[in-house]
């Protein structure tokens, strides 16, 4: 079973790395960006074929390890 995790900064956390995309993409003549987030995808695949084991899983590496759950949010899409 295959999943993608995406672990994105909280609204109000300052996003430093988005803000310096943002400005190098209007040096690079892209107007009308008026903001940039910025984040991290994680491409898993699991042995299980059970969709709410692999949740759970899944769920508690993002609270243990990939995802820091006081600045960021994290989803899950299993196919």
């Amino acid at each position: 079973m295959k999943a993608r995790v995406t672990v994105t900064l909280k609204n109000g956390v300052l996003d430093p790395q988005g803000k310096a995309i943002q400005s190098a993409l209007g040096g690079l003549g892209f107007d009308g960006v008026d903001s940039v987030r910025q984040g991290k995808v994680f491409d898993v695949e699991l042995t299980t074929s059970d969709k709410a084991a692999a949740e759970s899983e899944l769920k508690a590496m993002c609270e243990k390890l990939l995802a820091n759950t006081v600045i960021e949010d994290y989803s899950i899409d299993i196919t």
